[in-house]
């Protein structure tokens, strides 16, 4: 399976807004969840979000609230709409989508920073 692309990422004041956008590779119908990562400098890869094939949507408590994961089956795209950013929030996010097996696949990620 082809990496899904994320794009989306940028500068961005505390407070602001941000979307992200990852297109898959593959019908996401056919997937059984597509999520959302992150990684700041020197920590380990954080869980942000997740929707399931059947729409059910997760959230990591420092996001929930403030995150809002949703997709496009028709264009085959997931977005994470991220509102009331903080600097904590800074990291590289990367999409990831995980088939009927278990298995994952990772995209090369976007640099989201927020900073006054």
């Amino acid at each position: 399976q082809a990496q899904p692309v994320e794009s989306g990422g940028g500068l961005v004041q505390p407070g602001g807004s941000l979307r992200l956008s990852c297109a898959a590779s593959v019908t996401i119908l056919s997937l059984n969840a597509m999520g959302w990562y992150r990684q700041a400098p020197g920590k380990q890869r954080e869980w942000v979000a997740t929707i399931t094939k059947g729409g059910s949507r997760y959230y990591g408590d420092s996001v929930k609230g403030r995150f809002t994961i949703s997709r496009d089956v028709v264009a085959n795209m997931v977005y994470l709409q991220m509102n009331s950013l903080k600097p904590e929030d800074t990291a590289v996010y990367y999409c990831n989508t995980k088939d009927d097996l278990g298995s994952d696949t990772w995209g090369q990620g976007t640099q989201v920073t927020v900073s006054s």
